[in-house]
């Protein structure tokens, strides 16, 4: 009897043998040196624990990419979850996000620290003053590069469109988020009927989705709290679809327009540190952490950020090969997605505003969008340089 060709999409059922010791090495080295961004770490991820080490075939790889794009939370980081526990099980799931974590949230607070020290001298404010309008070019070219995945039809594009007049309607974020989910699958179903089968899938999608709801609800810190910081973070870490970037999407309404724990300044000042440090962008976290509540703070905001990653890597296995068949599910995440944009143009806008403030600010800003856009450039080299540049205006005027 011949042997039956593999599913399409398969996870691991059982890990393989494998220390926990192996795969802290493997991603503890991978938070230290994993520059670049999430693309850079997967293909990272991809030579190690195919090319190099074999711990699984490149289909296998690929479907476990193929999962973290079915569920909230960063892709490198949940990559680096599955794949601890592809190796060691269910120790290997913890240790091998931690480990890939763990060295990146410690540089940014060592930064943070810096920060807050020394920060409002003049010699950081000059440096800071050239980082900012780079970071909005930078972020500028990550919105575009999203927009060409997540905008795929003329019907996306216009949902994204109306999210955007939401948002800057000042409709909450959270709203237009999921009016952006569900208005995909709802309009594509319009004028033709919608399936037992793929009305599963949307049943399917709901308990991997189900901490992000909870999360959500009635998260809105009166004043200045470690418990309130950790809400907010526990939200967003719950709730962001696509690229670490989307991160400031959800950041800003709720730390600078909400509670004001932060400026617009602060926010600008967090991000760059996100570029110029290696591993997840995400450890922004544990910046914006430090400089609301020291340690504990970015301790908490750390752990809030991520935890939704582990608890929904572990909830969600079961149910992403239905998700992957399922229209109305593939439907839903193109409009959560698509209004993740939106949210982040909006707040790219906002944001732009605060950084360039004068004719020297937007030559930066211009320059380093020829850069991005124009070069294969490390973004951080890119940031590295708008420092430089604001430091040498510092030494002219």
């Amino acid at each position: 009897m011949p042997p039956t060709a593999p599913p399409p999409f398969s996870l691991p059922s059982r890990p393989a043998p494998g220390s926990v010791a192996e795969v802290a090495r493997l991603f503890f080295r991978l938070g230290v040196v994993g520059f670049g961004g999430p693309a850079a770490h997967i293909a990272m991820m991809e030579d190690e624990v195919v090319r190099r080490r074999g711990w699984l075939a490149r289909e296998r790889f690929l479907d476990l990419l193929a999962a973290t794009n079915l569920i909230p939370g960063p892709n490198s980081t949940e990559m680096a979850i599955h794949l601890g526990y592809v190796r060691a099980g269910w120790p290997g799931l913890l240790v091998g996000g931690a480990c890939f974590i763990v060295p990146a949230a410690l540089i940014v607070l060592a930064f943070a620290v810096a920060y807050v020290r020394w920060g409002e001298l003049p010699e950081a404010a000059w440096l800071l003053y050239g980082i900012k309008p780079v970071i909005v070019a930078v972020i500028v070219q990550a919105l575009w590069r999203l927009a060409r995945t997540a905008l795929p039809t003329p019907l996306v594009a216009a949902i994204a469109t109306a999210a955007a007049i939401l948002a800057l309607g000042g409709v909450n974020e959270l709203l237009v988020l999921f009016a952006g989910a569900v208005a995909v699958p709802v309009a594509r179903a319009a004028g033709r009927g919608a399936n037992p089968e793929a009305r599963l899938g949307l049943v399917a999608l709901g308990p991997p989705l189900l901490p992000a709801t909870l999360a959500a609800a009635g998260v809105a810190p009166a004043g200045p709290s470690l418990l309130g910081l950790f809400l907010i973070f526990l939200k967003v870490g719950s709730i962001l679809f696509g690229s670490g970037y989307v991160l400031l999407a959800f950041l800003r309404p709720d730390l600078v327009e909400r509670t004001g724990w932060l400026t617009d300044r602060q926010l600008l000042d967090a991000i760059a540190v996100g570029q110029l440090t290696p591993g997840p962008v995400l450890t922004t976290a544990t910046f914006v952490g430090y400089v609301v509540a020291g340690v504990p703070g970015a301790v908490l905001a750390t752990v809030g950020i991520f935890l939704p990653s582990f608890v929904l890597v572990a909830l969600s296995s079961p149910f992403l090969p239905r998700l992957r068949r399922s229209a109305w599910a593939a439907a839903f995440l193109d409009g959560a997605r698509a209004a993740s944009v939106a949210l982040m143009a909006v707040v790219t806008w906002q944001l732009g505003r605060a950084a360039v403030v004068d004719v020297p600010a937007a030559l930066l800003t211009l320059a380093a969008g020829a850069l991005v856009f124009g070069t294969r450039l490390n973004s951080a080299w890119v940031v590295v340089g708008g420092a430089f540049a604001g430091g040498l205006l510092g030494l002219l005027r």
